[in-house]
């Protein structure tokens, strides 16, 4: 008879994937604030068919408004953070992770 045994397998961390998670949810919530404080736009033709939005979509939205500050480069540094997470290239995370930091003014 032949045992088997299964070791779990783990997704794969990069080395900066628990700060690219915290600065994802304070970018989200940021987004998140500056949706809800201005006024209503017209809902989407994907809203009513019942998409979820995207930090993005709300960016785009909230810009189209006028409201807020632009967050293309937050999302800009934010995609570059995964990449080069991805990638296990700290020094250009950290680089990405600290352009980040700036354009939302931390």
């Amino acid at each position: 008879m032949v045992m088997m045994t299964l070791a779990p397998i783990s997704g794969h961390a990069g080395p900066c994937s628990a700060e690219i998670d915290r600065l994802q949810a304070a970018v989200d919530a940021r987004i998140d604030t500056t949706a809800g404080i201005g006024p209503m736009g017209r809902e989407s033709t994907a809203a009513t068919e019942h998409h979820q939005p995207t930090p993005g979509s709300i960016v785009r939205a909230e810009e189209s408004l006028g409201e807020g500050a632009s967050y293309e480069q937050v999302l800009a540094a934010l995609t570059q953070a995964r990449a080069a997470d991805q990638a296990g290239d700290a020094t250009s995370c950290e680089r990405a992770l600290e352009a980040l930091r700036r354009a939302m003014g931390r």
